[in-house]
């Protein structure tokens, strides 16, 4: 049984936190909770972006209870006016008597100020509790506000032996219906979803989040240096979800206008051959996408890992084995010298799903490597 301690109810403020994950945009998710006299007497989560925070929903929530009350947020509370009011100047004026803080904001405008303003007018604060777990809550947040640039999570499917097809190109199913509705869940926790022009031409997909509930669709990003989607292609026509294209300088006008005609947008981004994939990131950023879940084919993901613009990767592994020297792996890319410039992953953690194995970890890419990749789509 779990003691009452500041963790306890802190765990319930990550829990809260974390039923929001896919719902609130560029902006991180939140949970707080208010306790007085040893009750929860409030409760709250930031659920879409331009709406009230948590700490907002639990003080309406506790009404005149939050005086003297304590309150568990999972990230610091705001101190700046954006698109809603300042939640320190919130928690203040309701006579809070004690906040506990998991982690503080990365966000520039608020960064320790809102703990500043906290303590300037009495409030007790205390940092650091369930640190670990808020920050991976918003680990797309926390490189999206800093850097601006999306926090990408390449996801793959393969046999044991590394295929992500046959050598005739089939590919379903590899991976078992446990795993498939977990993919479909990190497509509802991610603003967009990207794949390469061959993914579409040749599988049609609808890069939809179908699970037993309803769930969110992500934004379709296709990478197609040369504008081959077809135009009756379902993520140009069902209109489920936005469609960007990124493409170059030197793709056709007219198949761009045809698109853009159906409602696709269509972004050039370099006018070299292929994409220029760092710069179409930060094109995906500047329409506050800050997360993009990587779908795609060996090539582009060999390119992107190329290009060290993967931060994490989930890889389901099936107990499977297909062979053929020409069945496509992972990851296409010239590939590095010596095991000293191979891409590392940290943080490593496994979990089955069915019988598939899920394998996930955050890139560690080693100072002096160095690449070509594969040109892609």
């Amino acid at each position: 049984m779990d003691t009452l301690n500041d963790e306890f109810y802190m765990k319930l403020a990550v829990q809260m936190a974390a039923s929001a994950q896919g719902q609130t945009g560029v902006n991180p998710v939140v949970g707080c909770v208010l306790v007085k006299d040893g009750r929860v007497v409030g409760m709250g989560a930031h659920l879409q972006m331009g709406t009230a925070h948590a700490e907002v929903h639990a003080l309406d929530m506790a009404g005149a209870l939050a005086e003297g009350a304590t309150a568990y947020v999972t990230l610091e509370p705001c101190s700046h006016h954006g698109r809603t009011p300042p939640c320190a100047e919130r928690l203040i004026a309701d006579r809070v008597k004690r906040v506990v803080i998991a982690t503080t904001d990365p966000n520039p405008l608020v960064a320790g100020r809102g703990v500043e303003l906290l303590r300037a007018h009495g409030v007790q604060v205390d940092v650091g509790v369930m640190e670990a777990e808020a920050r991976e809550l918003n680990e797309a947040f926390n490189k999206y506000i800093v850097t601006r640039m999306p926090f990408v999570t390449l996801k793959t499917a393969s046999t044991l032996d590394g295929k992500i097809a046959t050598r005739t190109g089939q590919s379903k199913w590899i991976s078992g219906e446990a795993s498939r509705e977990a993919v479909h869940t990190l497509r509802h926790r991610h603003q967009a979803i990207m794949v390469g022009a061959t993914t579409v031409a040749l599988d049609d997909p609808q890069l939809t989040t179908r699970l037993p509930v309803p769930g969110l669709h992500p934004i379709r990003v296709v990478v197609d240096s040369t504008l081959r989607i077809p135009l009756d292609a379902r993520v140009v026509t069902d209109g489920l979800a936005p469609t960007i294209v990124l493409t170059t300088e030197r793709a056709a006008p007219a198949k761009a206008a045809a698109l853009a005609a159906r409602g696709v947008t269509v972004l050039r981004c370099g006018d070299a051959p292929r994409v220029d994939l760092a710069l179409a990131m930060r094109a995906l950023s500047e329409r506050e996408i800050g997360s993009v879940l990587l779908e795609g084919g060996g090539q582009l993901n060999g390119a992107m890992l190329s290009a060290r613009l993967v931060d994490k990767i989930v890889m389901f592994i099936a107990p499977k084995i297909v062979g053929g020297a020409s069945a496509p792996g992972s990851f296409s890319f010239e590939g590095y010298d010596s095991m000293d410039e191979a891409v590392v992953l940290d943080r490593v953690a496994m979990k089955p799903y069915g019988e598939d194995l899920c394998l996930s970890g955050y890139p560690r890419y080693a100072e002096r490597a160095s690449v070509t990749s594969k040109e892609v789509e």
